[in-house]
């Protein structure tokens, strides 16, 4: 059942649109995560003064269930696409700042030492030192970021959506058609498994670049 009617949604293309708005709506919560929260989390671990002033607010809304701010999100962005990239942003933002932090804080002090010596700015130590000391772990936040990135389309689309995948797996459970429940489950899941591994093979790509136990 559930085979023949991923067949019939996508012959008539019901589900395509379903698929591009959430798509859509992962690409630019997720890519805004990035952009934001690893040069966030560089600066973070770079300057004490920087992470005395955001870390409060940063453990914080870390520490939040997402699902908590659903409301507000709705309140402040409407039903509209805004308001799920926003979720998307939220859910995949922490992971991603707290281990680009932890990546630049286990910076190898001698790596430190020598590029100083050798008269590195801090434009330049960003560069050679603090980004490849990071990438290791800035990967493996990209990684759990991913994860729940997927929970917030899912998530934000259930709340108040109109289009979606989210959308499409609430109201067919609404209906009690669980072939159609599970088609989108099962989209969702091969899109986080393709995902994942994508960036499973670049982890181990820089694998070498994780710092040792014990130096």
């Amino acid at each position: 059942r559930i085979a023949r009617t991923a067949f019939e949604m996508f012959a008539d293309g019901s589900i395509l649109y379903d698929m591009q708005v959430s798509g859509f709506e992962f690409i630019v919560g997720y890519g805004a995560a990035i952009v934001i929260g690893v040069p966030l989390g560089i600066l973070m671990g770079w300057y004490s003064r920087v992470d005395a002033v955001l870390d409060p607010f940063v453990s914080a809304l870390y520490a939040t269930p997402r699902i908590a701010l659903l409301p507000l999100v709705m309140i402040w962005f409407g039903i509209g696409l805004m308001s799920k990239i926003a979720i998307v942003f939220l859910g995949a933002i922490f992971p991603i700042l707290v281990n680009t932090i932890t990546g630049v804080r286990t910076i190898n002090a001698d790596f430190v030492t020598v590029a100083r010596s050798f008269g590195a700015n801090d434009w330049q130590m960003f560069l050679t030192v603090a980004l490849p000391s990071s990438v290791p772990l800035l990967l493996t936040g990209l990684r759990l970021g991913l994860g729940h990135a997927l929970v917030g389309i899912v998530v934000g689309e259930m709340y108040g959506a109109t289009h979606g995948l989210g959308f499409l797996i609430a109201t067919a459970g609404a209906r009690f058609q669980t072939d159609k429940v599970m088609v989108g489950i099962i989209i969702i899941a091969a899109a986080g498994i393709a995902m994942t591994e994508l960036l499973r093979l670049i982890e181990r790509r820089f694998e070498r670049w994780r710092p040792s136990v014990g130096g």
